[in-house]
């Protein structure tokens, strides 16, 4: 999953360094996520992982790094199996 958010990131996240360069924790808006591309990365992601983000997911804080997008599909993982 790491792997696929990283390529995920590196093709739509318009970061101004190589994603292999950042960590799992680093804050991808200082690297130069900006809202358009969060946007466009959260398509790819649901069009990737066949999920769709819930409205109470959608905020920055869902975005922030690759650690906290892994995180916020495992959740929508987990919800769709409970469903």
């Amino acid at each position: 999953m790491n792997q696929t958010i990283r390529g995920l990131v590196a093709k739509f996240g318009g970061l101004s360094i190589d994603v292999s360069q950042i960590a799992d924790d680093a804050d991808l808006y200082a690297t130069g996520l900006s809202s358009f591309a969060s946007v466009q990365l959260m398509l790819a992601l649901e069009e990737a992982f066949d999920i769709e983000f819930p409205d109470n997911l959608l905020n920055r804080k869902s975005f922030a790094s690759i650690a906290a997008i892994e995180k916020t599909l495992n959740v929508i993982m987990e919800a769709r199996k409970v469903a």
